[in-house]
């Protein structure tokens, strides 16, 4: 076999990738860190995870974000593509101008009260229980009303049925009626988007009414990009953060000297804001970028990536890459110059990035404070990961208060 096209990886590291992608990762970088999955009847799927080469290819412009450049491409039935994720400049340009004014973080700095009342209510509801599942008891409201505050949600829709209707999005093959759940979605968004028109809706910074206003009076949108708008602010405005909450109080749970120090009532400058990065990095809550494919040949490391063909950036690997960061695997809430690429890098940088900071920054302390002593209720090895195609994060972290 030339030197050049490296074996496949072994089997077992594969098949564990789900619940610990990290050893995988190690192996990538180290054998094959431009790895190749060449596919019957479909695209050849590329995998770089060597953090030089993930951070130069987010911004290089051979990488289109249209799906439609891929051969045979056909777009799924619930048209929700239409969106600044899935879009090359000039369309880039001019969706991200859109909402980008709500997400600046002077004006997410505003919303810190909020978080920290919400947050305290929700640990109101828990705080004589004895079992407590973090994800559905506290990051999975805290995260979705956050971004409905953002978006203007009206409260009828802040509920659980509906943050479930936009998670079984992500998972293919979880829902059991895929149609019905595709109706459930588009009836939603529309209700969403007929509300604004309407004038009635929410309360708070109400940037989806903005995007109404905007795509009727000037045309600045089309009806499918300002509901795929909707769609992807939700959804990622949701996940991201909530997978940050639940990974970041795993890696605590295994690291409770750090916890102890980031609990304390003065932690020190700094200390809160660095934690919240070393979390974002340490198990971030994107596993791997959002889809590119190649829009002309690259070369990498002897090969050649060739157009049409999807490149898989993995971002959770780039984050533990030792050639970039000292001892990679080590949690140190403290860690300095600490540049990962949880959030992604250059023009398609994470729009919500300061709300998942500040999200972050609010519920660590505040959990660790106010839980008191706890531990997992199950091994760690039996918890369930999301098979989601791009996020990682737990379907439930349950807990038990320890005595």
């Amino acid at each position: 076999m030339p030197p050049h096209v490296p074996a496949d990886p072994p089997a077992e590291l594969v098949a564990a990738r789900l619940r610990d992608p990290y050893p995988y990762f190690a192996w990538l970088r180290r054998c094959a860190p431009a790895h190749v999955e060449r596919r019957v009847g479909r695209p050849a799927l590329w995998q770089v995870s060597r953090y030089e080469d993930v951070r130069a290819l987010l911004t290089d412009t051979r990488l289109s974000k249209h799906p439609g450049r891929v051969p045979g491409y056909v777009p799924g039935p619930a048209g929700l593509n239409r969106h600044l994720v899935h879009a090359d400049p000039p369309d880039h340009t001019r969706l991200r101008a859109l909402v980008n004014s709500a997400f600046v973080p002077r004006r997410i700095a505003l919303l810190e009260p909020f978080i920290t009342r919400v947050a305290h209510r929700l640990l109101d509801r828990i705080e004589h229980s004895v079992h407590v599942d973090l994800i559905a008891d506290f990051a999975a409201p805290l995260t979705f009303r956050m971004i409905c505050a953002i978006l203007g949600v009206p409260g009828r829709l802040d509920t659980t049925a509906t943050r479930e209707t936009l998670m079984s999005t992500i998972a293919p093959g979880t829902s059991t009626d895929a149609a019905r759940t595709e109706r459930d979605l588009h009836d939603l968004l529309d209700a969403l988007i007929d509300g604004k028109r309407s004038g009635s809706g929410g309360s708070g910074v109400d940037l989806l009414g903005a995007l109404v206003r905007a795509g009727d009076e000037s045309g600045a949108m089309s009806e499918e990009e300002l509901r795929s708008t909707a769609y992807l602010l939700l959804l990622v405005g949701h996940d991201t953060t909530m997978n940050l909450i639940g990974n970041g109080m795993l890696a605590l749970l295994d690291h409770p000297e750090q916890a102890a120090r980031l609990a304390a009532p003065d932690p020190g400058p700094g200390f809160v804001a660095s934690a919240v990065e070393e979390l974002l990095r340490y198990d971030s809550p994107v596993r791997d970028a959002t889809f590119r494919c190649a829009a002309a040949p690259i070369e990498l490391h002897g090969q050649v990536i060739g157009a049409g063909e999807i490149v898989s950036l993995l971002i959770g690997s780039a984050n533990r890459d030792g050639e970039r960061f000292t001892e990679p695997d080590r949690l140190d809430l403290g860690r300095t110059a600490n540049e990962h690429l949880a959030f992604g890098y250059g023009p398609h940088f994470c729009i919500g990035a300061a709300l998942a900071r500040l999200e972050g920054a609010v519920a660590f302390p505040l959990l660790l404070r106010r839980l008191g002593p706890v531990q997992l209720a199950k091994p760690a090895d039996e918890l369930c990961w999301r098979p989601a195609r791009v996020m990682r994060g737990l379907v439930a972290l349950p807990l038990v208060r320890r005595a």
